[in-house]
């Protein structure tokens, strides 16, 4: 797909080669050298669009002072047809490229060309890549930090896939272990307290205390009766924990679809325990000598795999000393496996049997500790888990309202579960907010912004752009009967006012964009730049007239109206955030 600003760069590098190879054919510079010169954009447009350090670079090479060098490639320059409509000579020898009008032009065709494909990218080679992401315990509701890491998750696969990823979406399921038990533990308990009509009856003290537990537990009873209460606890609680989770499962699918979300796989870790993979993934781990028996456990030698990680990574000897490095249980005295265990099994799972080249997951940055640990893990299993494997760590969302911290539901008093927030805000202003910093950022969501309709309000602001084209174009339409033009129509060197100009660049940086949102593995790249471009065209907007200018003007700019909204629709889209055309 077409990325104009590296086109220009491919150009700037080619016309001052051939440049370079017609004045030493001439004899104006010594022939054969080979100059690896940098092409940047200037900060300060005065400074040209491109500069080419071609002639600092090739001083030494060429045996010349690099103002003169750069004197003889301007004087062999040939710029007819090409993207550029002049080159000046700056600083130490700086050649400043501008662009001219052929560019311009050639940014809005590849918009109208690509339409809703503009702006994808071949960074992922069609290499296959899973996105793990949410994997809340279905032991209750989904709270605030869920609904980061699901937009968060969710944007990353979309970026991903535009820049040539062939992207597969998963919600892990812990139905297994600990967490489970106590799940199933805590309805019992409430069940037991409904049969014989008596709240004091014990509670667990680790138990789950939340009122969807008394609703759980007040469903089986209705369902089941009383029946239960004498039969082997291991069989009850076996069956409460699948009963709430037949219930708790669909919810958790029900909000996440409300939000947007679909995924590919609900995956159980249940699987993996009742084919017996976690204690095949186990048994190969000793097989190659990574673990041993200690008080009737079995061990893994973490310590001795994040040592042998960190030194390949280019710490010192010393400093890996230094380090306070644990082993890990993997199966306990008891016989059963650790959760760390299924989660090797799990990302052995993804990497070795489904065969992802590379597995991302999204994690709060509370799991900061276990990264390093199960990539070693799959290093030790030989599945080079600390490429493989990309932990994207997540800051925690802090909820205000009228400028003050919020915690709890007003309507609960529990701590505030997605679909709750949903019930207040808009998908589209969770969705945006969400994903409006960097995943290593904590994030302030102010619920009184997001529900204003104004600048100030972030998603707001690039609605409002979008929804102001389409009317302006609507309303130039019926009044004047002015259409949209192709961009083959246009002519661009009537685009020359530096927000017209500012306006195309901005829309040439698209690509770019996605692509090192995908390579940096942060969608929020996607929200400042769409940002940028709202506030770029309002400007645009308010220093050139549409309606009233002479027919060409008039056309180059509808036609560049309508392209940025597309590339607004294109980039709202990504983020799960509508588009609307009235607001």
């Amino acid at each position: 797909m077409t990325n104009m600003i590296q086109a220009a760069k491919d150009q700037v590098a080619s016309l001052t080669q051939t440049a370079y190879e017609k004045a030493a054919a001439a004899g104006a510079l010594p022939y054969g050298a080979e100059v690896k010169a940098t092409i940047e954009i200037p900060k300060d447009t005065s400074h040209g669009d491109y500069a080419s350090s071609f002639a600092m670079a090739g001083a030494k090479a060429l045996h010349m002072a690099p103002r003169q060098i750069a004197q003889v490639i301007v004087d062999n320059l040939e710029l007819e047809g090409s993207y550029f409509s002049r080159v000046e000579i700056a600083g130490p020898g700086f050649l400043n490229f501008t662009l001219g009008p052929k560019w311009y032009g050639e940014v809005l065709s590849a918009v109208e060309a690509e339409g809703a494909s503009y702006g994808s990218g071949g960074g992922g080679a069609g290499k296959r890549v899973m996105v793990e992401f949410v994997s809340a315990n279905p032991t209750g509701p989904m709270h605030m930090g869920n609904a980061r890491g699901g937009v968060l998750g969710d944007t990353l696969a979309n970026v991903l896939a535009r820049d040539g990823w062939n992207v597969w979406k998963e919600f892990y399921v812990n139905d297994a272990g600990n967490q489970i038990n106590k799940f199933a533990r805590s309805i019992f308990a409430r069940y037991q307290q409904i049969v014989w009509k008596d709240d004091t009856l014990p509670f667990p003290e680790d138990g789950y205390q939340g009122e969807d537990i008394k609703e759980l537990a007040q469903a089986y009873y209705d369902e089941c009766g009383a029946d239960d209460i004498n039969e082997p606890e291991q069989d009850v609680l076996f069956d409460m924990a699948q009963f709430g989770l037949e219930r708790n499962i669909p919810k958790m699918k029900a909000d996440l679809q409300k939000y947007g979300i679909e995924y590919d796989q609900w995956y159980m870790e249940s699987w993996l325990h009742d084919r017996g993979f976690v204690a095949d993934t186990v048994g190969l781990l000793t097989e190659k000598g990574w673990t041993y028996e200690k008080d009737g456990a079995l061990w893994l030698k973490t310590t001795e795999l994040l040592k042998k990680k960190y030194l390949a990574e280019g710490r010192s000897q010393e400093q890996v000393d230094k380090l306070d490095l644990k082993d890990d249980v993997l199966r306990r005295a008891n016989g059963f496996y650790t959760y760390f265990a299924a989660d090797i099994a799990y990302h052995r799972n993804k990497l070795e049997e489904r065969k992802f080249d590379l597995a991302i997951n999204i994690w709060g940055a509370d799991h900061h500790g276990h990264v390093a640990r199960l990539q070693a893990a799959l290093d030790g299993l030989g599945l080079d888990g600390s490429h493989r494997l990309v932990i994207v760590l997540m800051q925690l969302v802090n909820l205000l309202q009228d400028g003050k911290p919020v915690r709890m539901s007003k309507r609960t008093g529990k701590a505030i579960a997605l679909h709750d927030l949903l019930d207040e805000i808009s998908v589209d202003a969770a969705r945006y907010y969400f994903n409006n910093r960097t995943p290593s950022s904590p994030l302030d969501f102010d619920l009184d912004l997001a529900v204003r309709q104004d600048s100030e309000n972030p998603v707001y602001y690039v609605q409002y752009a979008h929804a102001r084209i389409c009317s302006l174009l609507a309303r130039l339409a019926e009044e004047d009967g002015a259409a949209v033009p192709a961009a083959g129509e246009v002519d661009a060197a009537l685009l020359a006012a530096a927000e017209e100009l500012a306006l195309v660049k901005a829309l040439a940086q698209y690509p770019e964009e996605l692509h090192l949102a995908a390579r940096d593995f942060d969608p929020s790249r996607i929200n400042r730049y769409l940002t940028a471009l709202a506030g770029d065209f309002h400007r645009f907007y308010n220093a050139c007239r549409l309606k009233g200018e002479e027919e060409a003007v008039l056309s180059a700019r509808l036609k560049l109206a309508d392209t940025v909204r597309s590339v607004l629709e294109n980039g709202l889209k990504l983020l799960g955030v509508s588009a609307p055309e009235k607001m």
